[in-house]
């Protein structure tokens, strides 16, 4: 199917704004692991979205609640590393790290067999390079490192089979499947903690709130949208613009501020991000005259 060129950009534009919400999260989540535990951020977090989403829980049938439940499967796995790593590393190394994603999603494509165009080769090196330059440091690599890479690689997986499975389903019951199952481990998790917690929920309520509906359920929808006309390739892509948004954050909330390095690491993802839209025909060799 040709897929509308205004409807590529509109779907580019949702994809930004679903970034810009998720760079928010980065010093919410590192400010609030010091008072509540990972289970119970993510249990929280994910009950909340998915009570919102109960009415379109109406219509199910098996390839549905398949599908769903195993992008649910993999988020949680995602959300989980990226909590856990955010109890001992700052929220711009964390936002960077999880950016290697724009990497490793067009690397496992070509495991499956997919082509890569020179586009998409080009972006994706010189996204890596801002990567590196931004998040480049003296020392070793420790085990909030480990869990952040380990965030990227499952958000990887995440891209290339919401890629898949989007256009086979309806949008608000997709979306409840794969949240009630992430509201449904996350709650299990968090079983233990949670009356421990009751003091620390009440404190952080609004956060907790502002992460369920916008950062999570809201989000959700976006993402589903926009990838039902984007690939994954270029989803990455537009996802590096995660940790210059976390980074505009971090430094709002957190006083975590971004030396030359960074800010010149995080000059060369934009570029990568508009080198990955730009028209094939660019990079077509123009014939001798």
């Amino acid at each position: 199917m040709r897929l509308n060129p205004n409807q590529h950009l509109w779907s580019l534009g949702l994809l930004i704004f679903t970034t810009l919400i998720w760079g928010t999260t980065f010093p919410l989540l590192k400010d609030l692991v010091g008072s509540l535990s990972p289970a119970v951020l993510i249990g929280s977090r994910f009950v909340i979205a998915a009570v919102v989403f109960l009415p379109f829980c109406r219509s199910l049938n098996p390839a549905l609640l398949r599908d769903g439940g195993l992008l649910g499967v993999v988020a949680f796995i995602s959300y989980l590393t990226q909590v856990i790593g955010l109890e001992t590393i700052s929220a711009n190394r964390a936002a960077f790290i999880t950016s290697l994603n724009v990497v490793i999603v067009p690397l496992l494509g070509w495991q499956l067999g997919r082509s890569m165009t020179l586009k998409i080769i080009l972006a994706a090196g010189l996204a890596f390079t801002g990567i590196a330059v931004m998040s480049w440091e003296t020392g070793g690599i420790g085990w909030g490192e480990v869990w952040i890479f380990g965030c990227a690689l499952t958000y990887a997986v995440y891209i290339l089979l919401m890629e898949a499975f989007s256009p086979r389903h309806p949008i608000g019951s997709f979306s409840a499947v794969q949240l009630f199952t992430v509201g449904i481990l996350g709650g299990f998790w968090a079983a233990p903690t949670w009356l421990t917690q009751l003091d620390a929920i009440q404190t952080h309520w609004l956060a907790i709130v502002y992460l369920g509906l916008v950062a999570t359920a809201l989000a959700t929808v976006t993402q589903v949208i926009a990838q039902r006309h984007l690939s994954a390739s270029e989803t990455a892509i537009v996802y590096t613009l995660e940790p210059v948004f976390a980074a505009v954050f971090s430094f709002w909330w957190l006083a975590e501020r971004l030396n030359p390095r960074e800010a010149m690491g995080s000059a060369l993802i934009l570029v990568a991000m508009l080198l990955s839209q730009l028209p094939m025909h660019v990079f077509k060799r123009t014939p001798n005259r």
